[in-house]
């Protein structure tokens, strides 16, 4: 009987994804999740005006969307201060670090990462042959210094830093970013995910020139503006390669409902200032269960806040585990020391009850080894 003849690369690579979604475990246990807090989604929702744009363009939906997403990318290019030349549309960023790193990464290239980053990186990385090459974190924090000293060491092609990062919540001052690009080696690229950018304080984006082609910048309509499921990313670089990436992009695998929707969000202001007003008081909620509880919440420039259980991995884990029993989902990081944290996401109020409710009995079954 016939087979099909994988590629070798292929063949070593385990089939899993990067991460469990919470869909899978509600099937799993039989039962909803009274608190969805471990992806980091919105919870307080997309913009009205972005679902109105989705819904008038459902009509419309017959049609390919624009392989070009010309009026969002004028538009990104606007807010971002740019030319549209200089934007690419993609199917999230998970899109569009596929193919950065199918534009880059041939087997055995190297490419530098934080030991615990954002591990769907990781996953295109490998999907494609390329050799990682992991950093520790350093006081909870990505080190972006020791990033570069490793990818001078190896000859990396590509550089991944988050700022601000998931899983911790941390970040750096842009400034510093941008000082830090002298010492990125020649022939590397930076890429640098700005996924909760929106959250971050004053000056944590880097200034950066468009033209720059040391580094490729991504962000999402995923976070802040509550499109998760619309799977809407842009990149923002050198003209030449955001070129490049038309070799080898899904041309039509943005569809046109999202493209409304994003350009509709993207223009709505206001309902951003409210997003990050909510996910600040949010934060500050998660602050105060974390001490009633005897654990410590780290500072966080995103809309999630990692929590120190001040135990180990294993301990955090049972935490983990209890919650989910008590219909709380979360999330935590997957590498010491920083899995002795729990990563919860910022959630309107009746969430925050439910998580505050369920916290002291996870918390006591993880004493007791439950």
């Amino acid at each position: 009987m016939s087979h099909p003849r994988y590629t070798p690369l292929i063949q070593s690579l385990p089939a899993a994804v990067p991460f469990v979604g919470p869909e899978e475990q509600e099937r799993a246990r039989g039962a909803p999740f009274a608190a969805r807090l471990g992806a980091n989604e919105s919870r307080f929702g997309p913009s009205p005006a972005a679902l109105e744009a989705m819904r008038a363009e459902a009509a419309e939906v017959w049609k390919y969307g624009d392989p070009t997403s010309h009026d969002l990318r004028a538009a990104l290019a606007g807010h971002m201060g740019v030319t549209p030349a200089n934007i690419l549309v993609g199917e999230g960023i998970d899109g569009l670090l596929g193919n950065l790193v199918r534009l880059l990464v041939a087997p055995g290239d190297a490419v530098v990462t934080s030991d615990g980053a954002y591990p769907t990186f990781n996953y295109h990385v490998a999907g494609f042959g390329g050799v990682l090459h992991k950093v520790p974190y350093r006081d909870d924090a990505e080190d972006l210094p020791a990033l570069l000293a490793r990818a001078r060491e190896v000859g990396a092609k590509l550089v991944y830093f988050a700022n601000p990062d998931n899983p911790m919540g941390s970040w750096m001052p842009g400034a510093a970013i941008a000082a830090a690009l002298d010492d990125l080696p020649e022939g590397c690229l930076l890429c640098l995910d700005e996924a909760y950018i929106e959250f971050a304080p004053e000056g944590t984006a880097p200034l950066i020139a468009p033209d720059d082609p040391r580094v490729i910048r991504m962000r999402t309509f995923s976070k802040a503006h509550g499109m998760a499921g619309a799977r809407i990313g842009y990149a923002v670089a050198e003209a030449g390669l955001i070129r490049a990436f038309d070799k080898v992009r899904n041309h039509f695998g943005m569809n046109r409902m999202a493209q409304a929707g994003a350009l509709a969000a993207l223009r709505d202001t206001g309902w951003l200032a409210h997003v990050q007003a909510e996910v600040a008081r949010a934060r500050d909620g998660i602050g105060r269960i974390a001490r009633a509880n005897g654990l410590l919440a780290l500072p966080s420039a995103t809309n999630f806040v990692a929590v120190d259980c001040l135990r180990d991995g294993d301990f955090a884990r049972r935490v983990v585990r209890g919650l989910a029993e008590r219909g709380v989902f979360v999330r935590m990081p997957f590498v010491a020391p920083q899995d002795r944290c729990i990563r919860i996401s910022c959630a309107p109020e009746p969430e925050l009850a439910v998580l505050a409710g369920a916290l002291p009995g996870a918390i006591e079954a993880a004493e007791t080894g439950g």
